[in-house]
């Protein structure tokens, strides 16, 4: 009896087992195939405008920026900036180049590729620059540089958590929360990293 018992438990098992695996298979046959048919239908996309994209224009503020301790550093990163601030700059953080192949069309990808190379170098020097003035004691004007990095939906995640330490700082933790709701918004895998950090600094 308990022979028999087990090997219908064994049978059952089996059967289970192979029915998962079947499913799985099936899961990511038509995942493969919705993925080859996006990427089939963006290749034969049409050129399409590129007016709603939201352009970044670098504020005059920053690229005038004159720091007290102007180091050999902090030069580097505001000629940096300056260079910069001729490029068409779009954050396109989170969309596949399948997705933007589907929108905009296959012969923009160059351009878009670019806007969005563009915008990776900024939020990155963005950050350096803020580390570096932090640094030399110019906690005001790397809040002005952070919140002007937060402000273009950047998903760096040590940009947010210096802000609301510099918030913290200089008095004014109260702003933390606008900077969770700015966070809540990102089109980006990290958000929900840095909503949660955000909200525990608040605390």
């Amino acid at each position: 009896m308990n022979l028999i018992f087990f090997s219908s438990l064994v049978l059952f098992g089996c059967l289970l087992f192979s029915f998962c695996l079947h499913r799985t298979q099936r899961k990511e046959e038509d995942a493969d195939r919705e993925f080859w048919d996006r990427e089939y239908r963006a290749n034969f996309t049409r050129k399409k405008p590129l007016d709603d994209l939201n352009y970044i224009t670098i504020p005059e503020h920053l690229l005038s920026m004159k720091p007290d301790l102007m180091t050999d550093e902090l030069a580097e990163c505001l000629s940096e900036l300056q260079d910069l601030s001729d490029a068409k700059i779009v954050n396109l953080t989170g969309y596949t180049n399948t997705d933007l192949k589907l929108k905009y069309g296959t012969a923009n990808i160059t351009i878009l590729s670019d806007c969005d190379f563009h915008y990776t170098n900024l939020v990155k020097l963005l950050q350096k620059l803020a580390e570096l003035l932090h640094d030399s004691l110019e906690d005001a004007l790397a809040i002005e540089v952070l919140e002007f990095a937060v402000s273009t939906g950047t998903d760096i995640s040590k940009s947010y958590y210096l802000l609301a330490q510099l918030y913290k700082e200089t008095g004014t933790p109260e702003k933390i929360s606008s900077l969770i709701r700015q966070a809540q918004t990102l089109h980006s895998m990290m958000k929900d990293a840095i909503v949660e950090n955000l909200q525990a600094a608040d605390l």
